[in-house]
């Protein structure tokens, strides 16, 4: 009844991508929006640098980990319930991560309540684009994925601003109240605008070992790569965490391969195309990253601008990813996800060009113009890439290839930080030998040291913006017969 009224009506399809976009924007929000009160909640409770990272490692890594299961989940319970438990849950969490530590004056409590969070944030997200290919129309669904990441990409840019306002003038609490009144309004309209729909019979053959060992080995491989440069490689915690997520990934796929319901289809894979498309989508992030994480150091260590102003000037890439999500979905049936992914690439490239010539004397807007193009370029390929995996598999998939596409968010972004910082090491080390440079503070490193580094870093990024242009060339549109009916 629902669905058909949504094919009668097309602002029924219209409250269905906000309702989705809604919940690519929490997701997003709240992951970005703690960094800013970082410092205080530090000082408030006494604590090092490595605990209250902790507060977004929690966050990123349980949604890694478990992105996949709930993917999957949603094949059994529904796409509707799965929305609608995931942001109750979210905004539970929301409210107890504002008030519990405080109550109570206890930092453990944060981090338990903000892993309870990210198991409410994984929820919504994971199901989001196998909502689009599910109950939006074919014509729509550029339009609606382009939508639901340009939303993305909007929290990231507003999230640190609105988190310093409420940090400075109310408390560091409100960064987490400020998600209760939005949580209530999308479990509301979600109750009303997303479709019930035909789900699978729960049974004795679910994937319940694939469940155990995704979670166990991404964690494992994610924290290791995340925290081996503070820690150092060669530290036995390290080296341990890094072989068990080896040892476990490896029985995950062996899982997979003989799973009756498997938890990830890898024979899927085996299809040319769509390995390569999804080889793209995370090898896009990939080169984002790198330019992302580095561009704040290179502004501030190397050019000497003040905090504010490099990120002033990093607001370039947020604008750029927003304008890329809204024109790769506006044109992408139009165009095609080929002919935008060429273009894109293309831009991405040519903002590493441009970083590679950067000197300590270029103007901001050189790198203002870098950020924008490599921003412009991944908003507008996450769109497309996104839906051209989406419509390339069968719809029985869909839950699945929807979970997988945001891991492929997650992961590359955490490998991305830690494998560009050993470039940038490592540039830097050629030209100091002889000191322990990755133990020395940056801010005391030279600047024609530093430079070695970041000409490295940029160099190394451009190389891989290259083999991201000879992929999307490639890589070509199809369609399942699935979506056609």
């Amino acid at each position: 009844m629902v669905l058909a009224r949504l094919q009668a009506d097309k602002n029924g399809y219209t409250l269905l991508i906000i309702s989705i976009a809604i919940a690519n924007f929490m997701a997003g929000f709240d992951a970005t929006i703690v960094t800013i009160a970082l410092p205080t909640i530090a000082k408030i409770f006494s604590l090092p640098i490595s605990s209250v990272s902790l507060i977004i490692t929690a966050y990123v890594l349980v949604m890694a980990a478990t992105v996949l299961i709930f993917g999957k989940l949603s094949d059994y319970i529904g796409y509707r319930r799965m929305y609608l438990y995931g942001f109750s849950i979210f905004t539970i969490a929301s409210f107890a991560c504002g008030l519990l530590p405080t109550l109570i004056n206890n930092f453990p409590v944060l981090i338990a309540s903000r892993i309870i969070q990210a198991i409410g944030a994984v929820m919504i997200v994971a199901i989001g684009p196998a909502m689009v290919t599910a109950f939006i129309p074919m014509e729509l669904r550029g339009k609606a994925m382009g939508t639901i990441f340009t939303f993305a990409f909007l929290a990231m840019t507003v999230a640190p601003i609105v988190g310093g306002l409420l940090t400075q003038y109310l408390s560091w609490s409100w960064i987490f109240y400020i998600n209760i009144p939005i949580g209530i309004f999308a479990v509301l309209l979600g109750a009303r605008v997303i479709p019930d729909r035909e789900t699978k019979k729960w049974s004795s053959g679910f994937d319940i070992a694939g469940s155990v060992l995704i979670c166990i080995g991404l964690a494992s491989l994610l924290y290791s790569l995340s925290e081996g440069e503070s820690m150092g490689w060669t530290d036995p915690v390290i080296i341990g965490f890094f072989t068990l997520a080896v040892l476990t990934l490896g029985l995950f796929v062996r899982c997979e391969l003989s799973a009756s319901d498997p938890l990830l289809e890898f024979r899927l894979f085996r299809q040319r195309n769509f390995f390569l498309i999804n080889t793209a989508l995370c090898l896009e992030l990939f080169v984002y990253i790198g330019i992302m994480y580095l561009s704040p150091f290179f502004l501030q260590y190397v050019q000497g601008y003040t905090p504010s102003i490099a990120g002033l000037i990093m607001t370039a890439m947020s604008v750029g990813m927003v304008l890329g999500g809204v024109l790769g979905g506006t044109l992408y049936n139009r165009a095609g996800g080929r002919t935008i992914n060429v273009i894109a690439s293309g831009s991405i490239l040519l903002g590493y060009l441009l970083a590679v010539t950067l000197k300590p004397d270029s103007p901001g807007l050189h790198m203002a113009l870098c950020l924008f193009l490599v921003g412009s370029g991944v908003g507008s390929m996450v769109t497309a890439l996104s839906n051209m995996a989406m419509n390339s598999i069968s719809k029985k998939y869909q839950g699945m290839i929807s979970s997988f596409i945001c891991l492929e968010r997650f992961a590359p972004i955490t490998i991305g930080i830690a494998i560009f910082n050993i470039v940038f090491i490592q540039g830097m080390s050629a030209y100091w030998v002889g000191t322990q440079i990755e133990t020395r503070a940056l801010a005391s490193i030279p600047v024609d040291i530093l430079l070695h580094g970041f000409d490295l870093a940029f160099l190394f990024g451009l190389v891989f913006s290259v083999l991201l242009v000879g992929l999307v060339i490639i890589a070509r549109q199809e369609v399942h017969s699935d979506h056609t009916r």
